[in-house]
């Protein structure tokens, strides 16, 4: 199993981490043995969820790239159908190319209902956008010539230049399933089957949500494989990504010391992020990430999300948590 980071990439005004402390932090993560570094998108302040909004993920990717040199550089999650996809086939074509295919685009639908109003893209379409959207670039990305005609997207012989460097595409990561959404987001959600089903039909890799419960994750886990096997794909074809918040707590440190990290990002309070993300000892978290990797049956990737830019973390992660992981 392979390790990675998702970057505390706060948008934070003029505490907002520099470049040069970025790329100090991520050349760290390189030599203790993390594999990739992705961002979050969020274009508008998003609470209760989140307290802060992010840095605009291409912006901050592309240039990560010139400060790191093998750590893989992505998004998890980008939200798709905010984006044209001819421009957005060659934006993200650029940065796989000038970072020496080290990109990975972890995509999902998105959920918040005012980024769809700015941008003029109606929400309830966001679903069967994302579908055309994933459709369109990668033919663009395999191929020159490219005709499309969807219901949202149409184009008639478009070649689009550069490719990436990783041919037929970069992989491409999709986020999505259950959650405890009536807390944190202020949605009532019926049932998540849409979602799992495109997962099902459309990705390679599976990033279910951080705050899942093991539950949940085993439900969601359960109805995907079946949704494959309709779909005439065997089960063992996905890749699955477990990812969590993170803060470890050194001996004898109480769980309130960490409040003041959470807040930063998170509109959540204490016990929501004890019952939810990953905030205790070595030991514990180490049981946690090893019971939901699990209940995915067995992972590919851990994506862990620290809270700040010092290394401090990153040790503890890589020397303390890291090593007590069953990865099954």
């Amino acid at each position: 199993m392979k390790y990675g980071l998702r970057i505390p990439s706060f948008a934070l005004g003029p505490k907002t981490a520099t470049l040069q402390e970025m790329g100090s932090y991520l050349r760290r993560a390189e030599d203790l043995g993390f594999e990739a570094a992705v961002s979050i998108d969020h274009l508008l302040l998003t609470p209760p969820a989140y307290a802060c909004t992010w840095l605009e993920p291409l912006a901050l990717l592309s240039a990560l790239a010139g400060v790191t040199r093998t750590i893989k550089l992505g998004t998890m999650v980008l939200v798709l159908p905010l984006r044209n996809p001819a421009y957005f086939a060659k934006e993200w074509a650029t940065f796989d190319l000038l970072s020496g295919g080290r990109s990975i685009l972890g995509v999902g639908v998105g959920w918040h209902v005012h980024e769809f109003e700015l941008m003029g893209v109606p929400y309830k379409e966001r679903g069967r956008r994302t579908d055309e959207m994933l459709e369109l670039v990668t033919a663009l990305w395999a191929g020159d010539n490219v005709t499309y005609q969807g219901k949202y997207y149409q184009v008639e012989g478009l070649t689009i230049d550069p490719k990436p460097a990783q041919r037929p595409h970069p992989p491409i990561w999709m986020g999505g399933g259950s959650q405890p959404f009536e807390k944190k987001y202020g949605q009532i959600v019926k049932t998540v089957d849409p979602v799992l089903r495109r997962i099902a039909k459309y990705a390679r890799t599976w990033v279910p949500h951080a705050s899942a419960t093991i539950a949940q994750i085993r439900e969601d886990w359960d109805k995907l494989q079946t949704m494959m096997v309709e779909r005439g794909r065997k089960a063992e074809e996905m890749e699955r990504v477990y990812n969590n918040w993170i803060w470890v707590l050194k001996k004898g440190e109480k769980p309130e010391m960490a409040v003041k990290y959470f807040k930063v990002y998170s509109g959540m309070d204490l016990p929501y992020w004890r019952e939810h993300y990953l905030l205790g000892e070595a030991d514990e978290l180490a049981e946690k990430i090893s019971a939901r990797i699990a209940a995915l049956g067995g992972c590919e990737w851990a994506i862990l999300n620290p809270l700040d830019w010092s290394t401090e973390q990153l040790d503890l992660i890589a020397n303390e948590v890291r090593p007590r992981v069953r990865t099954g």
